[in-house]
């Protein structure tokens, strides 16, 4: 049996496992790291959810898939990991979401998948939808005999009765449900129930809500973290200086669903929450690694662990994902390979810039296939199996920013003079240097080495007037080089159909042109 367990946990900061000397307690993950590889330097593509999981399962850059919202239609002209399996006689399966808005151009209007932005990936077999509303976890919840509530949303928000720490608790309120029935264990659990039923290979997409808010962790995780402890915070002394660095960061700490008070506590205590639910999610995937040991599984099956994207947590006084810091993009990439070609590199890892338009490639090539021409990225398989990166491997990491809002974006573009096409940014980010480029607002220019918190924008100082002109005509090349390329190996002549099939990277390699009619 050869299988795949892909996982995502939604809105997980990348530097937040205890293998890389955070707090946040996961034990599993590290273990899953020290038998597997642990990438240092994994980037989302975009935000939030559905842009950056478009880019994740086509493996294509937003400027191509152009699903640039929740809510965009995914053009259902470009394959997917999962269509693409299937020619290998898999049914993939999801757990989950994957927050794909369906091209509207194969339903009819009033198809259910034309209500929401959380439809299924085309390709993958639904077993357990489980988008925001939570409707399987709810009747789940009903059958163990829990009254119904009005909404299925109010099992994910309702806290035991007593005080918040910002009221004078010892500690954040927790779920009152307890942690075996959290949507977390239902998820797991449903996973288990799957795989034991399989007599063949099978690929597993557990997409997990958490630690996506709302931030209430079921206890013993709502306690793990002291809030009087986490009041540390990346930014300005205050709001108004923070929002001086920029109109577009000015315009989201003017939004109160995007900035955080003064109330530190409060935002402390939310904090706690978050890293609770980490612990909750790593608990959970003990189980499910233990689960795979105990059937003999562990050694046929390709792990792969991620996140969407990440979360600001209070960091320049920002909650949730948007924009351009890195806080926002930075996730945790682990995989695991089981053959014997990754034996000898064994808990490496890697620093090299790796994205999420690598685990589509990633995928494939485990199954043996090879990647559409449509994918940007590259299987990582070969840098786990040497412990190293390539040669040409990429030097730094990409990601779009699309914050037009079909639906209410009015106020937006008026506050900021933009049309709703005018309304994104590109950034380029390497080891040292940061350049962010809108298409109608200023750039922004960050010393990483010297302002890791991106404090100081310096993109109209004098003495790094040379290097921002030179990361703009890097960005200008990389958008040029990663222009959607499906046919452009082929011409149709005299002869028949010409093909000339050639990899994106520079290398050592060279591939002749080949005919066929």
């Amino acid at each position: 049996m050869k299988n795949i367990l892909f996982i995502t946990a939604d809105q997980w900061r990348g530097e937040c496992l205890s293998s890389l000397g955070h707090l946040v307690q996961t034990p599993n993950l590290d273990m899953l790291a020290s038998e597997g590889t642990l990438f240092l330097n994994h980037f989302a593509n975009a935000v939030p959810c559905g842009p950056s999981r478009a880019s994740l399962h086509t493996g294509m850059y937003l400027q191509n898939h152009r699903s640039g919202t929740n809510g965009t239609p995914l053009d259902s002209r470009h394959t997917n990991w999962a269509i693409e399996a299937r020619k290998k006689k898999y049914n993939p399966v999801l757990f989950g979401y994957t927050d794909t808005s369906n091209d509207p151009r194969d339903y009819h209007a009033d198809h259910q998948y034309m209500r929401t932005y959380e439809g299924p990936l085309p390709g993958i077999d639904p077993i357990l939808m489980m988008g925001s509303d939570g409707k399987a976890w709810a009747d789940w919840l009903a059958d163990k005999g829990y009254s119904m509530p009005t909404s299925s949303v109010d099992f994910y928000t309702k806290k035991a009765e007593q005080p918040e720490y910002e009221e004078g608790g010892p500690e954040p309120a927790p779920l009152a449900l307890p942690r075996k029935h959290n949507d977390t264990w239902f998820m797991t659990d449903s996973v288990i129930d799957y795989i034991e039923k399989q007599q063949k290979s099978w690929i597993v997409h557990l997409s997990l809500l958490r630690p996506h808010p709302p931030w209430i962790a079921p206890a013993p995780y709502n306690s793990m973290y002291p809030p009087k402890d986490l009041m540390n915070f990346e930014r300005q002394p205050d709001i108004q200086k923070e929002a001086r660095q920029h109109p577009l960061l000015e315009h989201y700490l003017n939004l109160p669903r995007h900035f955080v008070d003064s109330n530190d506590k409060r935002t402390a205590r939310l904090k706690a929450s978050y890293f609770g639910l980490m612990s909750e999610v790593d608990d959970n995937l003990g189980r499910l690694f233990r689960y795979l040991k105990n059937i003999g599984q562990w050694d046929n099956t390709l792990i792969i662990f991620t996140s969407d994207h990440g979360e600001q947590i209070g960091d320049h006084w920002l909650i949730g994902k948007m924009g351009y810091f890195d806080a926002s993009y930075h996730i945790p990439l682990i995989i695991r390979d089981p053959g014997d070609k990754a034996n000898k590199h064994r808990g490496k890892k890697i620093s090299a810039f790796t994205e999420n338009i690598d685990i589509m490639p990633t995928m494939l090539d485990w199954i043996g296939l090879e990647a559409p021409n449509q994918c940007e990225g590259r299987s990582l398989l070969s840098t786990v199996e040497k412990g190293q990166a390539p040669t040409d491997w990429r030097d730094a990491a990409h990601w779009e920013f699309d914050f037009r809002s079909v639906s209410s974006g009015e106020s937006l573009e008026s506050s900021l003079g933009l049309t709703q096409h005018q309304c994104s940014l590109n950034v380029i980010r390497d080891e040292h240097y940061k350049y962010v480029h809108f298409t109608n607002l200023p750039p922004l220019f960050f010393d990483l080495k010297k302002d890791p918190g991106e404090f100081i924008n310096l993109a109209e100082h004098s003495d790094y007037a040379s290097l921002v002109l030179e990361y703009a005509q890097k960005m200008l090349s990389w958008r040029m080089n990663h222009d959607e390329q499906t046919l452009t190996h082929l011409a149709l002549t005299d002869d028949g159909i010409m093909s000339r099939e050639a990899p994106r990277y520079r290398s050592n390699n060279t591939q002749p042109a080949s005919s066929s009619r």
